[in-house]
């Protein structure tokens, strides 16, 4: 007996729901594999919230995946999501603890079909031409004597090395700064933006050239981020846009100052053409290029390994937590109040059918009367009235005048 009690005071305690869950969510955190992820799928069960935030199920044929994107990241998109829509969401996995249910937590979206591209495009075509981004009072003339070249694009692209051989062969004397980043991909633009800002705030840059070779839309698309495209228009230097082959358009073109079909071609259009050509530009161009890529990628690492440190020991996910269940618990009052208003009509209802039945004009057509004296006392007994007294006979359709002769 005593062994026995020994084993039972062994066994673990149950989990409470609550330990449970959070222990799950502590486990998606963990692993980072599953903090920055792209998830391919159609929206289905659509809804925008009042606060700002999107929900929504990623669905294929076999799975669907819950998803959330609040406001802050939804205020972003280049296109109105709606159900049937093939996108592509980045973002991380964790569990929403109030529901018991695993999530994506979504920072961008993106169709995934080119006829939802084409239809992004044409939105913020038309709603930067609008707003004046293409007049051609905006366009500033290109220095025709540069001392210093910016080029934003990627280090290891061929674009790059195109340029910088038209450069030489036609300018040897310029220098050139290279601002490296992305040209594709989700994290293409904001490396755009920052690399065109901090060529820009420089004062000893002349002209500014944003570059990359041809592809498909998809590939191109880094260019066509509205974020991108207003980074070129506040910009205080000329820039040449460079992007793609000659039939390839981008709204990068339409913004910027001058649009060259190509990379070579807007190398051209920002120096002019000299016959001279020295090897130290060359040697330093790559050096340069060199430390910078270097120096980018010490960086990018130190920002993954604190974003990691952050994402453990930050209380955002309470807080995702909490902004969810307002939002569930906004609706849930808010059709508890109409199912309240709608009982409290219908009781109203009934109370004035009923006082409708006992009033006294109903009384009054059912063939009863209202005996008042002179002073308009009612009449409740024969004790209250004598022989000669002066009354009133009310009926439904007047009054009757009459003296009482005897009781």
């Amino acid at each position: 007996m005593g062994l026995f009690n020994q084993a039972q005071a062994l066994e673990p305690e149950p989990w409470t729901v609550s330990e449970l869950t959070r222990y799950v969510r502590e486990l998606f955190e963990i692993d980072y594999r599953l903090q920055d992820v792209e998830v391919a799928g159609e929206i289905s069960n659509f809804s925008q919230a009042r606060s700002g935030h999107l929900y929504f199920t990623l669905k294929d044929d076999a799975a669907q995946l819950k998803c959330v994107m609040w406001r802050s990241s939804s205020h972003r998109l280049r296109f109105q999501p709606q159900d049937g829509d093939a996108v592509v969401a980045r973002g991380r996995l964790s569990v929403y603890e109030a529901g018991g249910v695993y999530q994506l937590y979504a920072e961008s979206l993106t169709p995934a079909g080119r006829g939802n591209l084409a239809l992004a495009f044409e939105q913020l075509k038309e709603q930067l031409a609008a707003e004046g981004l293409f007049d051609a009072d905006r366009k500033r003339p290109i220095p025709p004597f540069p001392r210093k070249i910016g080029i934003v694009t990627s280090p290891d692209a061929a674009a790059l090395r195109d340029i910088l051989h038209v450069l030489q062969r036609r300018c040897p004397l310029v220098a050139v700064l290279i601002a490296p980043t992305l040209v594709q991909g989700p994290e293409a633009p904001p490396q755009i933006v920052r690399a065109l800002q901090w060529l820009d705030g420089r004062a000893d840059i002349d002209t500014i050239i944003v570059a990359r070779g041809g592809g498909s839309i998809e590939d191109l698309w880094a260019f066509n981020d509205e974020q991108v495209v207003r980074a070129i228009a506040a910009a205080q230097h000329p820039i040449i846009s460079g992007v793609g082959h000659e039939t390839d358009f981008t709204i990068t073109d339409f913004v910027a100052d001058e649009r060259a079909p190509t990379p070579s071609a807007a190398a051209e259009r920002a120096v002019p053409d000299l016959s001279e050509m020295h090897g130290l530009i060359a040697e330093r161009r790559r050096r340069l290029t060199a430390v910078l890529t270097r120096q980018l990628q010490q960086r990018q690492a130190a920002v993954v390994q604190l974003r990691r440190s952050l994402t453990h020991l930050s209380p955002s996910t309470r807080l995702e937590n909490d902004r969810q269940r307002i939002d569930s618990l906004s609706g849930r009052l808010e059709q508890a109040m109409q199912r309240r208003l709608e009982k409290m009509r219908a009781r109203l209802a009934l109370a004035q059918t009923g006082l409708t039945a006992v009033g006294p004009a109903a009384t009054l057509r059912r063939g009863y009367a209202i005996v008042r004296r002179a002073d308009g006392q009612i009449v409740r007994s024969v004790t209250a009235v004598a022989s000669g007294d002066a009354l009133t006979i009310q009926v439904v359709d007047g009054e009757i005048e009459t003296v009482v002769r005897g009781t």
